[in-house]
């Protein structure tokens, strides 16, 4: 595993197997200038998928690259699709610079929120050398493998009345309606996400982002999926609403266990199935 720093806010670990996970959500820097704009901080990193990196540090183990972007995704959304298109039309949801929360909450002060022109200089600042970075590895992994599996590392809280009815089930998987991976992977994943602990939804309300979307290609060897975690798998997330006192809840290995044992054979599984192209 070798680990590189394109710029200070991105790290991208380097392994040698067919599968490489991307984190565009558990970063929490976010510059002086743009702090300043903000109503809180808290707010700004309220919806963080917070301590994904933690659940997933078995990845390196098992020989995969790792993207991960430390910028919040307040100051840009590096899963969203960069013309500005809504991934999910007629329904709520947040922009490539988000200026809600997703409870709706404003983020930034009375007339602070960002110009056209700070968007294009955001995007060319984070959201383009984290893409880059994702189509370095996908081009360099494809030279090693005749498939590989992208798979993009989410989470959430489990209730948002805002975004969803109901509470979220535990594991939602995204394959922008069967179009970015092949379904056989799919079903394998859905097998053992619906061992009985935890409940499960392919294609729900989460279909996958502009990652999943952008770059699944099957038909090019490259097979992506998003994970989208309802964070009570993992956490000992609040119930009702969440302040600053009680959010983000501290991490706790012996909580975040047994999904993670459940995760580590989902990736075993993607690397399977990734494998199966070269025997």
């Amino acid at each position: 595993m070798i680990a590189t720093a394109p710029a200070p806010w991105l790290t991208v670990q380097q392994g040698s197997a067919p599968l490489l996970l991307g984190m565009p959500h558990t970063g929490t820097t976010i510059p002086a200038d743009i702090e300043g704009q903000l109503v809180s901080a808290w707010l700004a990193r309220k919806d963080t998928d917070w301590w994904i990196e933690r659940l997933y540090a078995f990845a390196a183990d098992l020989g995969a690259s790792i993207v991960r972007t430390g910028i919040s995704r307040t100051v840009i959304d590096c899963n969203r699709d960069p013309s500005g298109a809504s991934l999910y039309p007629g329904r709520a949801t947040t922009e490539l610079c988000p200026t809600t929360t997703f409870d709706g909450e404003l983020l930034y002060r009375t007339g602070a929120a960002p110009t056209e022109e700070q968007i294009s200089s955001r995007r060319r600042q984070y959201f383009d050398p984290y893409h880059r970075a994702i189509e370095t590895e996908i081009a360099r992994l494809r030279a090693l493998h005749p498939r590989i599996v992208l798979y993009d590392c989410h989470s959430i809280r489990s209730a948002i009345p805002r975004l969803f009815t109901g509470t979220l089930p535990h594991f939602n998987i995204g394959t922008f309606a069967g179009a970015s991976c092949a379904p056989e992977l799919t079903a394998r994943i859905e097998r053992l996400c619906d061992d009985g602990r935890f409940s499960r939804v392919t294609n729900g309300r989460f279909k996958g982002g502009y990652t999943t979307r952008h770059y699944g290609q099957p038909q090019q060897g490259v097979h992506a999926l998003q994970m989208e975690l309802a964070c009570r798998g993992y956490l000992r997330e609040p119930q009702g609403e969440v302040d600053v006192s009680n959010w983000p809840c501290r991490w706790d290995e012996a909580m975040a266990a047994p999904m993670r044992s459940l995760l580590q054979q989902v990736l075993m599984t993607c690397l399977a199935f990734a494998g199966e192209a070269a025997a």
